[in-house]
């Protein structure tokens, strides 16, 4: 889910009271369905602010089959009154999906049938410049076990734009292969992405070299006998998905580039296409089911490539 961009950074309420019992059991529901732990949290999260926020606080509703288009719309109209369009598209989409499976289970009218979500903008895809990455990597060079396990993550990350909780979900076993996710022979990963989904995405020779340079000084480190393949500095267990998203910030902050996790998934998508990769194989790296994310980084990659074009097509222009 896009981040808030607010200038509000109280607290959300998420007391639901009296509507909080439908909200546990949709939670319960996207469990059943196999749906990712952040998935869930997110959903439940934007149901229940939704409930406290507005349907409690603000016109006083105390059971759902009282909730109206309404009250959707002028909660939508709070959200972009202080946060991102694309924020406020997501916040919708969670909505959605807990009013239809509350018609379905309960038989009440969906007071969100008919309602379209807010328009978000098309942005440009932001990508790195020219001389990021290589500065990136010399901000980790070095022989420290630290060094070499951050110029493996940014290594891995751009070579293969996986997202930050599969980077942080491999496993290796040196002694093991049906335990461990990487294959540095072949050059690939295995990765466990959203819905539980696994998928094998392949590496550079480079980021192959950055990863076995990574695991020899990982042999030495106190926790090297756990699954998991990055941990901590300071024989420190393994790192969570946050605790990676700020070794990549602090390395960016220590070489000038702005980056976070993501933005590697920006760069690599759009660079398969501006030099030509199927869209089909993209989709399948990537983990994509829908082409919805195929046809904006499909838009960013022309534009690079009609820039490009413009000296050659307008070189002896009057």
């Amino acid at each position: 889910m896009a981040a808030p961009q607010s200038r509000y950074r109280q607290p959300k309420q998420l007391d639901a009271g009296d509507l909080q019992p439908e909200i546990s059991s949709f939670r319960l529901h996207l469990a059943a369905e196999g749906k990712a732990a952040r998935t869930i949290r997110t959903y439940v999260e934007a149901v229940a602010w939704f409930a406290a926020a507005h349907l409690l606080r603000e016109v006083g509703r105390t059971g759902w089959e009282q909730v109206g288009k309404h009250d959707v719309q002028q909660w939508m109209a709070w959200l972009l009154g202080r946060y991102s369009a694309a924020y406020a598209s997501n916040q919708f989409r969670a909505l959605q999906q807990f009013f239809r499976w509350l018609a379905a289970e309960e038989e009440i009218p969906d007071p969100m049938a008919g309602l379209r979500p807010p328009h978000v903008p098309d942005r440009p895809v932001p990508v790195f410049a020219d001389g990021d990455l290589p500065r990136l990597e010399r901000a980790c060079a070095g022989r420290s076990f630290q060094q070499r396990r951050d110029a493996a993550m940014i290594a891995v990350f751009a070579a293969t734009g996986i997202r930050l909780s599969e980077l942080a979900g491999i496993r290796y076993d040196p002694g093991d292969p049906r335990r461990s996710d990487i294959d540095l022979w072949h050059r690939e990963i295995t990765v466990r992405g959203k819905g539980r989904t696994t998928r094998t995405v392949k590496i550079s020779y480079d980021a192959a070299r950055a990863l076995d340079r990574y695991i020899r000084a990982r042999a030495r480190h106190a926790q090297a006998c756990r699954p998991q393949l990055w941990p901590g500095v300071n024989n420190r267990g393994p790192m969570t998905a946050s605790g990676i998203y700020q070794v990549i910030a602090r390395r960016g902050r220590q070489c000038g580039v702005q980056v976070f996790p993501h933005r590697f998934r920006h760069h690599f998508s759009h660079t398969w296409l501006d030099r030509g990769g199927a869209e089909g194989d993209l989709m399948e790296l990537n983990g994509w089911t829908s082409p919805q994310m195929l046809r904006r980084y499909g838009a960013s990659a022309r534009s690079a490539r009609a820039r490009r074009s413009y000296d050659r097509v307008m070189a002896d222009a009057p």
